[in-house]
């Protein structure tokens, strides 16, 4: 367990704001007048969190294990947003699931496996 603590520290703290800002109760706002802003801002942070674990990831392995990635960099990250979803539905009060918003989530996953690859990939190994 120490070890993911010492390779993917960012990413952990990055999953433990996710949690909590899944479960408290967000202030009003004028943006919740823009259709679809809460989307967006689901796609925008599981791709922030995957873009993380793939820079963590690639700063410290020469060669992509696929496996690794397929199951730590994207599998795991859907898990733990329908996981999620199914908490506020069945555990709260305050919040309620929503499948569009697991697809949000999935969908940033997936985007940050393609900025992970293209971009981020030959920025760090072109550096090291």
């Amino acid at each position: 367990m120490l070890y993911y603590f010492r390779r993917y520290p960012l990413s952990l703290v990055i999953m433990a704001v996710i949690f909590y800002l899944s479960f408290f109760t967000p202030p009003k706002s004028n943006l919740e007048e823009i259709p679809n802003i809460d989307k967006l801002v689901h796609v925008c942070m599981y791709g922030g969190l995957c873009s993380i674990l793939w820079f963590e990831y690639l700063r410290t392995h020469r060669m992509i294990n696929w496996s690794h990635i397929l199951w730590g960099g994207i599998l795991a990250p859907i898990a733990m947003s329908g996981c999620i979803e199914l908490m506020q539905t069945y555990l709260t009060t305050n919040r309620s699931g929503d499948w569009l918003y697991f697809l949000a989530n999935s969908t940033g996953v997936l985007l940050a496996v393609v900025f992970g690859y293209y971009v981020i990939r030959p920025f760090l190994w072109r550096k090291f």
